[in-house]
């Protein structure tokens, strides 16, 4: 037999298939392939051992064993989804940590935007894996599963659907934090009076909220006691942490632009963690490197970080949690049933 453009040498049968030399022959030692030979004894590899070493490589990504691709090349589909499972798992796993870098990337760029300059060394501990942490078990409605949050952001935002637990997972963050506080929907039953009497116990206060204002109002900001409550929680010297549940509650759609621009450039960026399903409040082209998203999915799996990026897992589910003030509208004063816990 003699070689021609449609065989192809070990070199270049292993250069077309992204392998190395030395793993083709494994697959034959293994007995998964079996090149044909010249007639002075060389291996070569026509379309069909092409294809079928395609097969193997393909089957070898999607996490089987020598053993199982044997299997599977055999008509033996048995192991197939158990095996696919394991390896879905895995990759949850890897885009788990993958997330966990790209946040701390984020962070560092968020740092050299506020001109701190970074060493080696503030490098290395920023991205090491014992970054400091937020962690504790879930309440209902999850199983108690472990949570953890890296490196809190001075931007957090929880988003879910109605009923995903994203409320008890604020307030669970209020309560896990040191010096935190929840600011929940009750804070204007009242009509506003405690915040009015807060104004005139503390001057510096009141100062310092009539500014604020003042910028929101020059922004195109509509006065109203709901913004009046929030600016006062935001102005406050404590808490350390402030975790708000749906900031954009009262608010106009030009006051939540306003907010927004306002929450970016305070100085002081104390953390602010807000539940929020406003488009408006959480634009996810405009989410920066100092902001982190914790989604809670309809289903109770476990809350996790999503980046603000097409493609990126739990995006697509995200963005559809999110609506425009008009739509948002609709769905005001409607809450999740939940049965009463023990």
């Amino acid at each position: 037999m003699t070689t021609s453009t449609f065989y192809l040498s070990p070199s270049e049968a292993a250069q077309k298939l992204g392998l190395s030399v030395k793993t083709l022959r494994i697959y034959e030692q293994r007995g998964l392939i079996t090149p044909r030979r010249t007639e002075v004894g060389w291996r070569i590899y026509g379309p069909s051992e092409i294809e079928r070493a395609g097969e193997i490589v393909a089957l070898r990504a999607l996490g089987f064993s020598l053993a199982q691709v044997a299997h599977v090349l055999d008509g033996d589909l048995q192991e197939l989804e158990p095996t696919l499972a394991a390896h879905q798992g895995d990759l949850r796993t890897q885009l788990g940590a993958l997330a966990d870098r790209l946040e701390r990337v984020r962070a560092l760029r968020g740092e050299i935007a506020n001109g701190r300059a970074l060493t080696a060394g503030v490098l290395t501990k920023m991205m090491a894996s014992d970054a400091p942490e937020v962690a504790f078990d879930l309440p209902w409605p999850w199983g108690g599963e472990r949570f953890k949050l890296h490196a809190l952001r001075p931007l957090t935002y929880i988003v879910g659907p109605l009923g995903c637990g994203k409320t008890r997972l604020a307030q669970r963050l209020a309560d896990a934090l040191p010096d935190a506080a929840f600011l929940g929907l009750d804070r204007l039953e009242d009509g506003g009076q405690a915040i009015r009497d807060r104004l005139e116990d503390d001057p510096e206060l009141a100062r310092r909220v009539e500014h604020t204002l003042a910028w929101l109002s020059e922004e195109g900001g509509a006065p109203s006691d709901a913004l009046t409550t929030l600016v006062v929680a935001l102005e406050s010297q404590r808490p350390a942490v402030l975790v708000v549940d749906m900031i954009e509650q009262g608010l106009s759609q030009a006051t939540q632009e306003a907010l927004m621009v306002h929450l970016r450039a305070r100085p002081g960026r104390r953390p602010l963690i807000m539940l929020t399903r406003s488009s408006l409040i959480l634009n996810l082209a405009e989410v920066g490197p100092e902001e982190t998203i914790l989604f809670c999915p309809a289903n109770h799996s476990i809350p996790s970080i999503v980046l603000p990026h097409p493609g990126a897992p739990g995006y697509e589910s995200l963005a559809s949690c999110l609506a425009s003030p008009e739509v948002r509208a609709r769905t005001a004063g409607v809450i999740a049933w939940r049965p009463q816990v023990a």
